[in-house]
This record gives C-alpha cells, structure tokens and sequence, in this order.
C-alpha cells in the first residue's frame, strides 16, 4: 500500500484548489479533479510531505501546516499499473494564492491539465468526476464544524 498526503487548500473565499488530471496512457479513463498532494518520499513524515507536494505543485511555501482533518483508502489503474493508496488530508488556509506550477514533475506536466478555486455550491453542483466523491459534503461539514478533533474517514473511492 503506498502512503499520500493530501492538502484542502482554502482561500479567504473559502474555496478550495483543485486540479484537472488525466492519464496520458489511458486517455479512456477520462479526466477528474483532485486535490494537491502525492506519495511520501523514503524516510518523510506525512506532514513534511503534504508541505513538500503543496510547494511543488502550487509554489506556495512558509505556510503553517493545519490538522489531519480526513483520511482514505483509494485503488487506481495509473499507467500500467494499479494503486491501493492511504491518503490523509491536511487543512491548509491562505489568504490567496497565484498558484505556481513551475515545480511540478515531467509527469505532472504531461498529467495535470490545469487548476481551479472551487466553491461548495461550485463542487455539489458540478458533473465533473472529484475525488474523493464526497468533497463537497465533507467540505460544506468542515467549514461548518471547524476541523475534527480527529481526522476521519471518507468516502473511499476506486479512482483517483
């Protein structure tokens, strides 16, 4: 099983950032929106991770890392191969941000197709394919709640 963290992004409009992605080798699987993060590195805690991917992928740095406010468990066809991957979402608030993806891997250049702030109204009402599915409930949840006293689980989804 490979170990992610993942980042909820939110800006001053409570929106959150969210990426356009495809699979250059199976172009039949479509296009879906996911959050910024990815795979732990040998020896990298999943919090030295999360700020990792969130410079790399959006350019954003010195920010302070929020809670573990969720986690699950997605499988993926990527390639030629299929992932069962742990993921755990930390909650991270700016102001606003440009997002830089100046940092991103040959992979993400070929894979990633472009970005977007997205709303709870925007995420409940759009026919986009989101991961994880349950974003905009669990998203409306927390700006509502406020971050869990532990992270929790949610809707784990057999995609990315």
């Amino acid at each position: 099983m490979r170990t992610a963290a993942r980042v909820l992004l939110l800006d001053a409009g409570d929106r959150v950032l969210l990426f356009r992605g495809w699979d250059p080798l199976r172009p039949q699987d479509g296009e879906w929106w996911f959050t910024p993060g990815g795979g732990l590195d040998p020896g990298e805690t999943l919090e030295a991770a999360a700020l990792r991917e969130l410079a790399e992928e959006t350019g954003l740095t010195g920010v302070p890392l929020g809670p573990a406010v969720w986690f699950r468990t997605a499988q993926f066809p990527w390639g030629q191969h299929t992932y069962r991957q742990h993921e755990t979402f930390f909650l991270v608030r700016v102001p606003g941000h440009a997002v830089d993806v100046s940092g991103f891997t040959e992979i993400e250049e070929q894979a990633v197709l472009g970005h977007r702030w997205w709303s709870v109204a925007d995420l409940a009402a759009t026919e986009a394919t989101v991961y994880p599915t349950s974003i905009a409930v669990e998203l409306d949840r927390l700006l509502r709640d406020g971050p869990p006293a532990q992270p929790y689980e949610v809707a784990s989804d057999d995609a990315a």
